[in-house]
């Protein structure tokens, strides 16, 4: 670039004659440029717009999920259900987990406790 910078400093006449080629091939260059860069212009626009709506939807969508889930939540603590999630008192959780499905495993397998009694 510092030959150009030079050649515009030393010679009045060349940076002149730049300056009117610019002003006389501008409406030739213009119209083509802007005829090349309006429709991808309004591609990307486009683009924008239905990336911002399909955003929109999926954000919709989400609040609706939650809402839902928030909805449930209150219901449950109003109207508490007595065997959900339930811990017994003076029970630990690991009780409550063997007390749950203790129970229904011996029942299905009595010949693991009392290998007679086939």
């Amino acid at each position: 670039m510092a030959g150009l910078d030079d050649f515009f400093r030393g010679n009045v006449l060349a940076g002149l004659a730049v300056g009117v080629g610019a002003v006389v091939l501008a409406p030739v260059v213009l119209p083509v440029v802007a005829a090349v860069s309006k429709p991808l212009a309004k591609t990307a626009i486009k683009t924008g717009v239905i990336l911002f709506d399909k955003g929109r939807e999926a954000a919709a969508e989400m609040a609706e999920v939650f809402e839902d889930l928030v909805a449930e939540a209150r219901a449950e603590l109003e109207h508490p259900h007595p065997h959900e999630g339930a811990i017994v008192e003076g029970m630990s959780a690991a009780g409550a987990a063997h007390g749950a499905n203790g129970g229904e495993a011996a029942a299905s397998s009595p010949s693991q406790d009392h290998p007679g009694a086939s």
